[in-house]
């Protein structure tokens, strides 16, 4: 009796076992339980765990082909624990198992005892309606506003402790919902020992984290989101894997999922193992937990952390070694992206890939089939860096700076870009974005309506990090929950309510989703009082966006039109019921025929201090 197949041993020396999820690992059967992983350096595996007393004797595996080992243990269950024992020469290494669906808990801070667990993935799905109506790649015609969320520390229970899965379901839905994100975005939930890495540090690709339940849990918590009408993102690390012994290093006694290249194999910046997409059996390994994610856990994207790092083979190092024609880029991990979204949209159509590149790497979100590295969107992480450089200047000093504001619409269609504000911008000692603000508490709140409103009405899809939609003072600290106290102060409270309205603008004005060159137009700029004005267009509907970045009012600013007519007032950010000044404007403006900048019409507006203003023309 034999598990695995001719034709899968074929498709797993090729590189094309693209769901080897459904084979690999332990699967739960009639009687017992079939085994099996890839070790091609190994002279002999066994199993061990619970059902026979971790025992290397009894249950030996069989080599099937050039690399792969199966076996079948009668009486081994869902439940019980279990390791591979790898042996080659005088190497001998009890290893977790690569494809296990659950992980159990380290005792304490050692991370040695780590063991697999027999998984069935049960669960009772009630999202149908969601999963035949998500709209995957057509998302690039419509409205996208991510919410990002670490979910050990969104929360805690009174006595303390993270929310599991489960507890934070309900509230995480209701609070997305009325903030009116479209998609929450998940930092990574693969299984990582060392909880301060946040996820990106991996050690178990195919095991949703025991921090906050089981594998079913998570489920549970992923179909509360989509029966509530949010989208899910899972954050994917495949540059780089954990270190732990237990794991995938050396992990049949000799480099196997790592560089043998000892100049190759260790990423500088985190101190981990960087995969070598050169071997067929990486590739299957990295490619088919993509599609096991969307497949088992219903997840709706995947968004891919550190592709800088893996499209060059200099990328943070000093001493590296060349590609087959001498250049820097890595030729095997470029190729593994893109069969990665090849294969992403022809299994599971309806879902869609991000990029976190932060480099100028071309065609980042082109089709393969137009020379790009396939990709729906990608992370616009220049925009981000200007736009909080110049809103931590003096706004005496932001006329010498307009630049930092206006750059980014000389490259803003030349990718389907995502404008992220991420975890990323506060930690590690950047402060919060509350905190990057000049000024005041009033100018502060001030200022991050006009850093949203910016964000929202500027070409692109949406991301905001936790805390933020409310202004938390304080640096992101992932053993704390978010400070939730901070919404007595009603500037934190009307701040909620302008995300959510900006929100609630973007999802029903048609041209904030049109991120073509055609959907945006440029209106004038007053440099020396940092006013710029732009416009948003889509069939049938056009609106005018203009920002004051100084706490001073100003005036009757002529602004040009390319259309006469009247134009209503949709949201202005200085509103009192967002926390502003409450400068008294119009609810209508009728346009004037006469000319400013190139157009023949023009519009005067008072725009007051720190404020966003977005007005449609109407028929």
């Amino acid at each position: 009796m034999a598990w695995l197949s001719v034709q899968d041993q074929y498709y797993w020396d090729n590189g094309e076992w693209l769901k080897s999820y459904e084979r690999l690992g332990a699967h739960p059967t009639d009687g017992g339980t079939w085994f099996a992983v890839w070790a091609p350096h190994a002279d002999r595996v066994a199993v061990v765990g619970d059902f026979n007393a971790w025992d290397p004797v009894k249950d030996p595996m069989r080599r099937v082909g050039a690399g792969l080992w199966e076996a079948f243990v009668a009486g081994a269950v869902a439940g019980q624990r279990y390791k591979y024992q790898v042996r080659r020469g005088a190497f001998r290494a009890d290893k977790i198992d690569p494809f296990a669906f659950r992980l159990e808990p380290p005792a304490g801070s050692d991370t040695a005892g780590l063991a697999s667990i027999i998984e069935p993935l049960a669960y009772d799905w009630g999202d149908q309606d969601w999963m035949q109506r998500r709209k995957g790649p057509d998302t690039l015609h419509g409205p996208l506003s991510v919410y990002e969320v670490h979910l050990g520390s969104w929360r805690h229970h009174k006595a303390g402790g993270s929310l599991s899965y489960r507890d934070i379901a309900v509230p995480l839905a209701a609070h997305v919902t009325a903030l009116g994100f479209t998609h929450v975005e998940l930092l990574p939930l693969a299984e990582h020992p060392y909880y301060g890495s946040w996820g990106y540090q991996v050690v178990g690709y195919y095991a949703s984290t025991f921090r906050y339940g089981s594998p079913a849990d998570l489920m549970y918590l992923i179909d509360t989101l989509h029966q509530h009408g949010i989208g899910v993102i899972l954050d994917w690390v495949p540059a780089h894997f954990a270190t732990d012994p237990q794991g995938l290093v050396y992990f049949d006694g000799a480099p196997l999922y790592e560089y043998e290249d000892e100049k190759m194999r260790v990423h500088p910046d985190w101190g981990t193992y960087v995969f070598d997409y050169g071997k067929p059996g990486v590739c299957n390994f990295l490619l088919s937990n993509a599609l096991f994610w969307l497949d088992k856990y219903h997840v709706d994207a995947l968004r891919m952390d550190a592709v800088a790092s893996m499209l060059y083979r200099d990328y943070s190092r000093s001493d590296w070694t060349p590609n087959i024609f001498g250049g820097n880029q890595n030729l095997e991990a470029i190729a593994f992206i893109k069969k990665t979204n090849e294969a992403v949209y022809e299994h599971f159509p309806s879902t869609f890939t991000i990029a976190e590149e932060s480099t100028a790497y071309p065609r980042v979100s082109a089709p393969t089939y137009e020379e790009g590295l396939g990709f729906s969107y990608k992370w616009n992480m220049g925009w981000m860096h200007d736009l909080l450089s110049y809103m931590q200047r003096d706004p005496v000093h932001r006329k010498h700076h307009q630049n930092d504001l206006t750059f980014s619409f000389m490259y803003a269609f030349s990718e389907h870009f995502l404008l992220p504000f991420s975890h990323d911008e506060v930690v590690h000692g950047k402060g919060s974005l509350w905190g990057k603000m000049a000024g005041d508490d009033w100018q502060k709140a001030a200022s991050l309506r006009l850093l949203f409103g910016y964000q929202f009405s500027h070409p692109g899809k949406k991301m905001l990090f936790m805390g933020s939609e409310f202004g938390q003072a304080g640096e992101w600290n992932h053993d704390h929950a978010l400070d939730w106290d901070a919404l007595r102060d009603p500037l934190r409270t009307q701040l909620m309510c302008w995300i959510a309205d900006l929100n609630g603008l973007y999802r029903a004005a048609t041209a904030l989703w049109n991120d073509s060159a055609a959907g945006w137009a440029w209106l004038g700029e007053h440099v020396e009082s940092s006013l710029l004005a732009f416009q948003r267009m889509s069939e049938g509907q056009t609106l005018v966006v203009a920002f004051n970045y100084t706490p001073v009012p100003r005036s009757a600013w002529r602004v040009g039109v390319p259309q006469a007519g009247h134009y209503k007032l949709r949201l202005n950010s200085d509103a009192l019921c967002y926390g502003g000044s409450g400068v008294v404007l119009p609810s209508t403006w009728e346009s004037e025929a006469v000319s400013a900048g190139s157009h023949d019409n023009s519009l005067v507006i008072t725009l007051p201090p720190l404020a966003v203003l977005i007005l449609e023309r109407m028929d």
